[in-house]
């Protein structure tokens, strides 16, 4: 089959960026004007979740430092729903693997998927928080705001979502993701995480925005009482700052990799534009992505494939890859059971496009409208097809770095790396 030729483009974004961690964020917190809350020997845990953020060892230790400043004591606690297969020390490698060790952090990590009830929302709804840090004097919450993969609202992903899924474990995860489809997502998120902030001695958050290349953009030490409105207000920001696509209509969308370390559905669906539904677009969502080809899981990912079921073809490395038990039990605990369906895979990168572009509609293959990207995360650099060519005449956000070429495949038939 003769395959598009891609052209190597790069996206011209905005890209405001911190670059004195440690110091920005001794400043935010020095902010806060904590000395008289933190005793000295006081005990305070401190989260890491389970998302790829750039620089969260940085950012976790200049945590860690801050308040050992004050005379505290901290610990890391890992703070992600099922992910690390649902296990303590499955979490605890996923946080060791981003940096956050013991030796480098300079606290203790404390792991563990027990947790105790600490409220009740909606009349019935349990409130469940990590046992460790039940135990501490105080809690630090550090969060990425951005859009959430499933939900729309004042409030998506961040602080709150730490909260709820990340403290919650893998028991209040589950039990929230089902009280969502009966009482919403918003209703739930408010009402769990007020319940949190009442009861669980929250000293502050740590609020982490990127920029469109994946950058520390923006850390912002928030009190408790604040943590609605500034989440609000830095979800508009995170919105605006996210990376996306550059077109509207692509046949097919080529994702080298996936992982939990990209997205919490393994590829964003506000980038790939199947936020509502698993294979199209909704009316008013765009990009509109007729089909995506997935090739690969990050490292970090621990074989957690979550989120594939929203490709229609994939590379049989994933599925020789793939976790099926820490898979499953992740979009179990979701509510969505479909993100662990496995797409239509082949053995080769040629055969998994031959096919993929038999299926997008009344185009020739060589004239469809491909994009090939490294991960939703990274949109900084990515390969378009001459389809796109006219499309592009114009645009200031687009730079061709490289003219067009055939796609190269090495001798077993799969893409070479850029």
């Amino acid at each position: 089959m003769a395959l598009p030729r891609m052209l190597k483009v790069q996206q011209h974004f905005d890209a405001p960026r911190v670059d004195d961690i440690p110091t920005t964020v001794q400043q935010q917190i020095d902010g806060l004007n904590l000395a008289g809350k933190v005793k000295p020997g006081d005990t305070v845990a401190v989260t890491v979740g389970s998302r790829g953020i750039n620089n969260i060892a940085a950012i976790t230790k200049a945590i860690v430092d801050a308040l050992k400043k004050l005379g505290a004591r901290p610990f890391i606690v890992p703070a992600m729903g099922s992910h690390g297969g649902g296990t303590a020390e499955g979490q605890r490698e996923i946080i060791e693997s981003y940096g956050v060790t013991e030796d480098f952090i300079g606290c203790p990590i404390r792991a563990t998927m027990e947790v105790v009830q600490v409220g009740t929302v909606e009349g019935e709804v349990p409130v469940y928080f990590d046992k460790y840090a039940s135990e501490a004097d105080h809690v630090v919450v550090a969060g990425r705001i951005k859009p959430h993969t499933g939900f729309v609202g004042e409030i998506e992903s961040g602080l709150h979502k730490m909260l709820l899924i990340g403290l919650g474990k893998h028991k209040g995860a589950a039990l929230y993701h089902q009280a969502i489809v009966q009482y919403s997502f918003d209703r739930i998120i408010r009402g769990v995480a007020q319940q949190v902030i009442d009861k669980c001695s929250i000293l502050f958050g740590l609020a982490i925005v990127e920029n469109p290349y994946d950058q520390t953009a923006l850390i912002e030490a928030v009190s408790p009482a604040d943590f609605a409105q500034r989440e609000k207000e830095l979800l508009i920001l995170a919105k605006k700052w996210m990376p996306r696509l550059p077109f509207d209509r692509v046949d097919l969308l080529v994702i080298d990799a996936m992982g939990k370390n990209i997205s919490g559905s393994g590829m964003d669906t506000n980038v790939i534009g199947r936020k509502f539904n698993d294979h199209a677009a909704a009316e008013k969502e765009f990009p509109k992505v007729t089909r995506i080809l997935v090739r690969d899981l990050t490292p970090e990912t621990h074989g957690n494939a979550a989120g594939i079921g929203m490709a229609e073809y994939c590379h049989q490395r994933i599925v020789d890859q793939m976790n099926v038990e820490a898979t499953v039990i992740n979009c179990m605990t979701g509510n969505a059971p479909s993100g662990a369906a496995i797409p239509v895979h082949f053995a080769t990168d040629q055969e998994c496009l031959d096919k993929a572009l038999q299926t997008v509609g009344f185009v020739e293959p060589q004239n469809a409208r491909v994009l090939r990207i490294r991960d939703t995360l990274h949109l900084g650099e990515l390969l378009v097809s001459q389809a796109f060519s006219k499309e592009m005449e114009g645009r200031q956000d687009l730079s061709v770095l490289a003219a067009a070429a055939d796609m190269e495949f090495d001798a077993q038939g799969n893409l070479l790396d850029w």
